[in-house]
């Protein structure tokens, strides 16, 4: 039984974890429970800590959780001989970061009295940061740890060990280290992209390879996330020079993982191409439209949802001709907010069943919550997960 610290979009999270490992539950706003044999937090998009769950509580203040933690940590580790590294984060509970703090100074004293060696990572918040947990590779082997306390909304407690954070480092070079970008067509998060291809999986077992179709492949961001989790990447895009980036991008990306990449890349029109099979899932960011630092005019926002409202459904029409019953997708397509936080959808999200597609069901969110924007954002990306019917 493992815990998510969920990321900035926590549902989008949650979302993503019920895709892959089915048994997911919230704990609190920001935190999900997963009930699965093993997790792999480097596949994940949007879960900032995973931790395997240790000890669980009915309730308890953080005085009590602390002296609990004390006990235990203190007797566990008093054989040590090597050197340990520690981190406490807290979630949920009304405490100052030097309560935090003051737990890991005491059982810092009493393993100190056992002969035991322990670095205490400062707290400047109850809960560490993700870089401050990745930094310090705390979860990645037996003497860096970091326990993460949780008080769900019912007020039971879990006590987890950390299994690592996101690899921030590693999507950072993913991202800004890639030979070809193109800020004209978009710059599509990988983490964002890896959520796009989870939401399409719906399993975790890649043990046969599974090709994955992209048919807006743009740079080769969802394409390279994909080939990372063992994919068989098959991009097409309507222009030349985007087929051409996603070449040089899978080319790099072949390089620096020093792991094969299997791929096939065409130039094809998405509201007409005849794809090759076979075609597994499909998983890509369609086209959103003309960017915008403000809201547009309500002509304006008319004639640019129109045109990707008559693409992203002719292009639905086109593919699911194409696919087999029970093919699963994630497109993300285009929202506009306003100044009130209010969001336009495409017309197509209504006539989801005339283009021949179910939405994926879900237990733990509403469709309305797959949303993924930032605050200084106008065009969202509203993920449709689908099945073809």
């Amino acid at each position: 039984m493992y815990i998510s610290i969920l990321g900035r979009q926590p549902a989008l999270g949650v979302a993503e974890l019920e895709a892959l490992y089915s048994d997911v539950s919230w704990l609190s706003d920001t935190v999900a429970l997963i009930r699965t044999p093993e997790i792999d937090i480097s596949r994940l998009g949007g879960s900032q800590k995973i931790g395997r769950v240790v000890a669980e509580f009915p309730r308890g203040d953080w005085m009590q959780i602390s002296r609990k933690l004390v006990s235990a940590y203190a007797d566990a580790w008093k054989d040590q001989t090597n050197k340990i590294t520690l981190g406490i984060s807290a979630y949920g509970f009304k405490v100052h970061q030097r309560d935090v703090q003051k737990t890991g100074i005491i059982l810092k004293s009493k393993l100190k009295q056992s002969g035991v060696s322990l670095r205490l990572i400062p707290n400047d918040e109850p809960a560490l940061s993700t870089a401050t947990s990745h930094h310090n590779k705390l979860g990645l082997s037996e003497n860096k740890v970091e326990l993460i306390v949780v008080r769900a909304n019912n007020n039971r407690v879990l006590i987890a060990e950390s299994t690592g954070s996101q690899n921030i480092t590693a999507y950072a070079k993913r991202d800004q280290g890639r030979p070809k970008r193109d800020a004209f067509v978009g710059m599509l998060p990988p983490k964002l992209a890896q959520m796009i291809v989870n939401l399409a999986s719906n399993d975790t077992d890649n043990a046969t390879p599974t090709v994955l179709l992209d048919p807006f492949c743009g740079t080769g961001v969802v394409l390279q996330e994909a080939a990372l989790m063992g994919y068989r990447v098959y991009g097409t895009d309507l222009s030349d020079k985007m087929i051409d980036y996603s070449e040089q991008n899978l080319e790099w990306l072949r390089k620096i993982q020093a792991t094969p990449v299997v791929d096939k890349l065409e130039q094809g029109d998405a509201m007409s191409h005849k794809w090759q099979t076979p075609i597994d899932i499909v998983a890509c960011e369609s086209y959103l439209g003309q960017p915008f630092s403000a809201p547009p005019s309500p002509t304006k926002l008319r004639e640019v949802r129109g045109n990707c409202n008559h693409i992203i459904s002719t292009f639905l029409t086109n593919i699911g001709r194409q696919l087999t019953p029970g093919v699963r997708l994630c497109v993300a397509v285009p929202a506009w907010r306003d100044t009130s936080g209010n969001f336009t959808h495409l017309p197509l999200i209504d006539q989801l069943a005339a283009l021949g597609y179910e939405r994926a069901p879900f237990t733990s969110i509403t469709p309305d919550q797959l949303l993924y924007y930032r605050e200084d954002q106008v065009v969202a990306r509203e993920l449709l997960v689908l099945i073809k019917k």
